[in-house]
Order: structure tokens, then sequence, then C-alpha cells
């Protein structure tokens, strides 16, 4: 199948997807929420067009390249149409990895997509890179710049089908202080608080007021600290204040997707503060705690919980939706729980 090679910025990928399908995405940059989201929407979009299973790779130190070739290979006209996804920490494959790639440009599996998500390419990234282009798309994430935020941040309100006004964007942009995470939270949780539609500057005032007591956000600060018994308190005062779980829930699964990628990173050979270099400062001793104190098949385990918690809160699976919430902060604080009144969770991690 011809296929007109591309340059794309994340912003015009949606547009690109709605439209066609490559059978090659390279994703690079060092900003992990957009990179993360990017990689989200092709995966969507395979999804539609028939791509019902996915094969993740992680291209770490020793990996065997011969198994880009051998699944690109194994696909026929009866098997399920995949996704093959390689995560590239380091952006550099090697003299291994970019014959490989460059193999499979040369002839890419016609019933497969493949997805490399990929650390910022040095110079372009290397004949490899180039060789993906020539048959797919390559999307590279660049940082917002702080005088571009409260753009990014409207167009974002916007897409979920909310209207700010440029007070309301304004005051969010100086909340976060430049963290796109953040500031993804804080739309995440107006869209929850105040649904679609209108947004003007009382109701971000009024959002800011309504979670100064108890966060999402700062149970999720406290569990990455280790601090269980104020992780505890805060989640069991965000119940008695009748928060939706799935908002917690979300701000919890958000956080360990992105540490589980840091994870990834440092372990493949990335130093630690070059990997923490994309965190917000003032949370920057905290997610390197958290990552000192799980290993990379530890923040698996918690990607796990977190879709099972996930399924609970939806009702597709049994179980107390606050049980599962504390349950999963126990584990991202890699603490036993202290006496809460929460029995079946703390039942369920002593035997797990």
């Amino acid at each position: 199948m011809f296929f007109k090679s591309m340059k794309l910025s994340a912003e015009k990928l949606d547009s690109h997807l709605q439209s066609k399908l490559a059978p090659v995405y390279l994703i690079t940059g060092d900003e992990p929420l957009q990179r993360e989201e990017a990689a989200d929407a092709v995966r969507a979009a395979a999804h539609r067009c028939g791509y019902t299973e996915r094969e993740v790779m992680f291209a770490e130190r020793g990996f065997d390249w011969n198994r880009l070739a051998s699944l690109g290979a194994s696909l026929s006209l009866f098997a399920a149409k995949r996704v093959l996804e390689i995560r590239l920490p380091t952006g550099k494959p090697g003299d291994a990895g970019a014959a490989a790639f460059n193999e499979y440009a040369n002839n890419p599996a016609t019933d497969a997509v493949l997805l490399v998500i990929s650390a910022k390419l040095e110079r372009g990234g290397g004949r490899w890179a180039e060789a993906l282009e020539q048959v797919g798309v390559h999307v590279s994430i660049w940082p917002v710049e702080m005088k571009s935020l409260p753009a990014w941040i409207g167009r974002r309100m916007q897409k979920l089908g909310m209207r700010p006004t440029p007070e309301a964007v304004s005051l969010i942009a100086e909340r976060v202080e430049g963290n796109l995470l953040a500031a993804a939270q804080e739309v995440e949780k107006l869209l929850l608080l105040n649904g679609q539609g209108q947004v003007d500057s009382a109701s971000v005032r009024e959002a800011v007021a309504d979670s100064a007591r108890y966060d999402p956000y700062t149970l999720v600060d406290a569990a990455l600290a280790g601090d269980l018994r104020r992780a505890t308190r805060i989640l069991m005062g965000l119940e008695e204040e009748g928060t939706e779980p799935a908002f917690i829930q979300w701000a919890l699964a958000r956080e360990i997707r992105n540490l589980a990628v840091l994870a990834c990173e440092i372990e493949s050979g990335i130093p630690a503060h070059r990997v923490l270099a994309g965190v917000w400062e003032k949370r920057r001793a905290i997610v390197q705690k958290a990552l000192e104190r799980h290993e990379r098949a530890e923040w698996r385990r918690l990607l796990c919980l977190s879709a099972h918690s996930e399924r609970v809160i939806k009702g597709q699976a049994a179980g107390r939706p606050w049980d599962e919430l504390l349950n999963l902060s126990v584990k991202l604080a890699g603490l036993k729980p202290p006496g809460s009144g929460h029995s079946n969770s703390r039942e369920r991690h002593h035997r797990a």
C-alpha cells in the first residue's frame, strides 16, 4: 500500500487520523504527556480500523531485535490485525535496532501498524528514523513554552466541549506554573465538576476552593512520598466530601502510567537526572523517591491494579470503589496500610 511520508505536529495528529492510517508511526520527544497522548490517539485510530491486538516491546539493553522481523512476518490474512509497539527510551536503537527498522521500512507488514515511541532524537535520529518516516508519519513532540501555555489549555478545554473565557484560561495557566500534566489535571477536574459549556474565572476559583482541603493530586503526592497515613486521611476526606471515585482513580492511574515510562527509561540506562528533567521541579523529589522505591516490574503490576480499580468503579468488576482506591494508594506508597476502617482493602493487601 502506497503512503506519502509526512511530518506532523502533535496538534495535527488527530485530524490526520480521522482520514487515514499510516503503516508506521514514529513519535519522538521528551514531553511525556503529549508523547503518550499521541500514542493513545494512534492506538485508538488503529482499533477503529480493526487492529484489535497489540504487541508491546521495550527496546532495552539486550533486546532481541529479531522479534520485530518475526512478528511482522508471522501475520497472515487469517490472523488478527495488530499494533506492533516498540518503546525506545533512549532514542538510540543501536546498530541492530537501526538495521531492524531499515529492514521493516523496506517491507512493512500489510496487516500491522508499527508504532515507535521514542525519546527525543539527536540530529534527526539517523537513517533508521528517515526510513520509517518515508513509509509513515513522524510526530515530533516539542515542549510547550510558557507564552503558548494558555492557548494549549484553551484548545484542550474546547476539545472536551468546554468554552472557557480568556480569564479562566489565564487563571489555570498561572496555577500550574508551566506543568502540562498539572494543566491537564485541572482541565479534567473542571470538566468533572462543571461539565461541558461555559467556563469562567469564577468556576476556576470555585474549583480551586473546593479542592483546598482534600485534593486528589495531594493524595497522589502523599502516596508517591510514601506518606501512607496522610494519603489515607486525604482519601477518607475525599470519600466524606462525596468526591467522584472516577476522578481520583484517573489521577492515580495517570501518575502511575507516567512513572512506569520514567522507570523504563532509567532502567534502560538513561541517567536519572535527565529523565527527571521533564518533571515539575516542585515534584521532582517525591517522584524520584517513588522511582527508587519501585522497580520497573512493580510499576507494571501497579498498572494492572489500576486497570482493575477502574473496572470496579465502572461496575464491570465486583468490589467497593473506595477499597480499590485505598489498595492502589497503599501499593503506590509501598507500605502496609494503617488502621483506617477499610478492612476489605487491608485484607486484600495482606493476601497480595
